[in-house]
């Protein structure tokens, strides 16, 4: 791959981030409260856990400060309203209340989670085009997609497959629909990394324009090239085990060993390992598992059955 078959395009984002005027909360289509409403980290349990097990409920992490939350807070208002109480939505400002964001791994905001039966199941990062965030309530509230999001959900589940080939084109293709969908370009880097081609995945990343790079849609990327990186150091898994057994409690070892097994694509080892030190002792090297697993998320994508199943357990311990 490293002679780059499939092309690549790249492009700018319009932000806006002018702050729209406050809207009133909807209320719900079977009366059963506001459609949008703002939480507490008292509330959170009521309006978020127990509201999902009635019906979705998105979490929309922000702060006042943040220009894209400005304009990311009235594309969701009208794309919740738009679905007519198929999914509801509850702000948390996180400069007020940061203890939720926290404990969930919210690096950056705009985050907004989607909480299905007191679970988080989805979610995205970022102040998405309107078609996007249209797409994904779409998504969780159970009617269809547009059609750049479907290309975009296919092309990311051949690379989950591990067919780099035609994932990498059909993300070649939605760069040329629009060289401004990041998410795509963030796809063909990945590609590249599968392909095992990581020169050129570094490439492809510095091509990025220099306002873009650190955008949310390219988080995945860049941590996957991060933890290729961490592994290079890391030690004999065999002796790393021996570790282990000869004391549970060596933290070290066992966050290594997952590091490990994340490299090779064992995903559940590797979450197991990181929820035993979480289990184990949550303060250990500055709560260094649960974020090393929250990484692990990102790269996996929320909809992976290993993100799913770890992001529960997760819950279970952090929050039973």
């Amino acid at each position: 791959m490293s002679n780059n078959p499939y092309g690549s395009s790249y492009g700018t984002q319009t932000t806006g981030l002018g702050a729209a005027a406050p809207k009133a909360p909807s209320a719900g289509a079977n009366g059963s409260g506001p459609l949008i409403k703002d939480t507490t980290t008292a509330t959170f349990a009521v309006d978020v856990i127990q509201a999902s097990r009635q019906q979705p409920v998105l979490v929309d992490f922000w702060a006042p400060w943040c220009g894209p939350c400005k304009q990311l807070t009235p594309i969701l208002e009208r794309a919740v309203t738009a679905a007519e109480g198929r999914v509801k939505l509850v702000k948390m400002n996180i400069d007020d209340h940061p203890s939720i964001a926290g404990q969930l791994g919210v690096k950056s905001i705009p985050a907004v989670f989607a909480f299905v039966d007191g679970q988080p199941v989805d979610g995205f990062m970022g102040a998405l085009p309107e078609s996007e965030v249209t797409a994904f309530i779409a998504r969780i509230g159970g009617t269809g997609e547009d059609p750049v999001a479907a290309a975009l959900e296919e092309a990311r589940a051949l690379l989950a497959a591990g067919d780099a080939g035609n994932a990498a084109q059909l993300f070649a293709s939605i760069l040329q629909h629009d060289p401004s969908i990041l998410g795509a370009t963030a796809g063909l880097v990945e590609c590249y990394l599968l392909a095992g081609d990581a020169a050129y995945a570094r490439t492809l990343m510095d091509q990025v324009p220099a306002d873009k790079v650190d955008d949310p849609a390219l988080s995945v990327a860049r941590t996957k090239l991060k933890l290729m990186e961490e592994i290079s150091a890391l030690g004999d898994p065999v002796a790393l085990q021996a570790r282990i057994e000869g004391d549970a409690d060596d933290h070290q070892a066992r966050f290594d060993l997952a590091l490990i097994a994340q490299a090779r694509g064992h995903r559940t080892e590797a979450a197991g390992h990181l929820l035993e030190i979480v289990k184990r002792d949550r303060t250990w090297n500055e709560d260094g598992a649960r974020k090393k697993l929250i990484e692990f998320f990102e790269v996996w994508g929320a909809m992976d059955p290993a993100t799913k199943d770890a992001r529960r357990r997760l819950s279970t311990l952090l929050f039973s």
